[in-house]
Formats: structure tokens, sequence, C-alpha cells
């Protein structure tokens, strides 16, 4: 179209400027989306949504819906206020891939740039849960990594340490169940092992916890309130409970408000438990959030 066109579809109201040269139809709503796909159109040749943006589009831990963030070679244009533009000459079409028809960084390479915008433990977590709903596999993620991987680069220190806590040991069924984990680390206690089958010693199944010390026979469960709140759960969860002890376990519950308060308590809990079955006594480490 040309320039008096464009001015008078302006000028009528049936087109709304969004940024340079990207134009958007009256009629259809601005969103979160439409916004995204806008500050694309401006970047040039190869751009996405990523970091926080694409944690967004693709339904991870990290995400933030009230900013547009993406990625580019190169921006050409002047400094728009509302758009967060990260500028990386790694960014190549293998990291790229489309979301409702959205530019985006792929799952992998997402996982990567919210190390440098979010905390490690948001970046196990969406690690987890992009592994749990099946958008991505240690292997694929594992790759990316060492394709982009390079001293000083922001967000691969904690996508490696992510990497790591999962390398042998199952996935965690929901982001309190990582945090915990987090959490008695960060407190200064052995890493526990997540999912972790317990069997009795007939070898038969009695099972699955969330987080265990097999060798001193120590589980620990995360109670969540929306689970827990009616007397058959309640009974069966006692049941399960009965059946732990019986098979020589220590069974220790963790709540939200363990996690929310810093776990004090509870690795207290755990580290009695640890050191009443070994030698060597675990001393909780209580450091600074």
């Amino acid at each position: 179209m040309t320039k008096a066109q464009i001015e008078t579809q302006l000028r009528v109201g049936a087109w709304i400027q969004v940024t340079e040269g990207v134009f958007r139809s009256a009629a259809v709503p601005d969103t979160l989306e439409s916004q995204l796909m806008a500050a694309c159109l401006t970047g040039g040749e190869l751009v996405a949504a990523s970091h926080r943006s694409a944690a967004e589009l693709l339904g991870l831990p990290g995400r933030n819906p009230s900013i547009v963030e993406i990625t580019c070679r190169r921006w050409g244009r002047s400094h728009r206020e509302g758009i967060v533009v990260h500028e990386s000459l790694a960014l190549d079409h293998r990291d790229v891939t489309s979301v409702r028809g959205i530019p985006s960084t792929t799952v992998e390479r997402t996982l990567l740039d919210l190390g440098a915008v979010r905390g490690y433990v948001t970046v196990q977590m969406a690690f987890d849960r992009a592994v749990r709903e099946g958008k991505t596999t240690w292997d694929r993620t594992n790759d990316t990594l060492r394709r982009l991987a390079r001293s000083g680069r922001p967000g691969v220190t904690k996508l490696r340490r992510a990497l790591r806590a999962r390398a042998h040991a199952a996935i965690p069924e929901s982001e309190q169940e990582t945090a915990l984990l987090e959490l008695l680390v960060a407190n200064g206690l052995p890493e526990a092992q997540p999912q972790y089958s317990i069997v009795d010693q007939f070898g038969t199944f009695v099972a699955r916890v969330d987080a265990a010390y097999p060798r001193q026979r120590v589980a620990i469960e995360y109670d969540s309130d929306l689970h827990h709140s009616d007397a058959g759960a309640l009974a069966r969860d006692n049941l399960r409970r009965n059946h732990l002890i019986a098979a020589g376990w220590t069974v220790i519950a963790a709540r939200h408000a363990d996690i929310r308060s810093g776990g004090h308590e509870l690795t207290r809990a755990v580290a009695a438990s640890l050191n009443s079955r070994v030698l060597a006594p675990f001393v909780p480490e209580y450091r600074a959030s």
C-alpha cells in the first residue's frame, strides 16, 4: 500500500500503529500475543519471542505476561518503550520455532535464556515441567547447552546445574516438589532422590515418595492442601504412611509453609532423622535467601 493509503487507514481509525511499519486492525483486541508478533515483525529477519515471553508462550515457569521480550541478531530500530530486546549473534534457525504462529525460541533455548533473567530454582522448575509434559528431553537440552555454552554466557551455569541434578534421577511431579528438593540442599543437607519407589523386605512395592534418602530410610512427602482436603484422602494417606513405617522408613511431612518460611524447622527434622541412622551427623547450614 502507498503511504497515502496507510495514512487514510490510520486517520479513519481502521488501523492502529503498533511499532515502526507494523499496524493492527482496530477490529481485533490488543493482546500479549499481538504485541509479541508486532515486536517480531519489527525486529528483522531472525527474531523471536524469548526469555520470559517465550516461557509464557510455552507454558513454562518463569513466564511474565506483562512484558514483551524478544531476541534478535541485530536490532536496527530505535529503542521502543515496552519491548525488552536481547541481541545475540548465537541465535540461529535451530533455536527458533513457531508457537501459535508467533516466532519463539525453542524450549531448549528458552531454558538457557531463562537463566539470564530468573533464579536457579525457576530454571530447574521450567526444565522439570518441560520434561514432564514431553516438550523436551534431557539429551536435547544437553545438546543445546553444549552447542551454545561458553564462558560468561548468562544462563549456562544454572542450566548445567539443572541438568546435572536430573542426570540420574527421576523428575519431580510438581514445582512444589522441585522447590522442596532445592530447599533441602540450600540448607546444607545432602541431595535427596526424587520420586523414589520403596519396596518392603520381600520386594513388594509399598509406595513412591516425593523425596528419599534410601541409605537412611528417610522419606519426605509434600502434603498439598488441595489433594488432602477430604476424609477419604486423609485416610488413604494415613494408611500409606503406616505401610512405609512398617517397612522401616521414617516419614516426614513437608508443607507449603515450610518452603515459604525457608524450611528451617523442616530441615532440623530431616537432619535429626538422618542423624539417628548414621554415625556422622548431618548439620544443617542455614543460608541467607
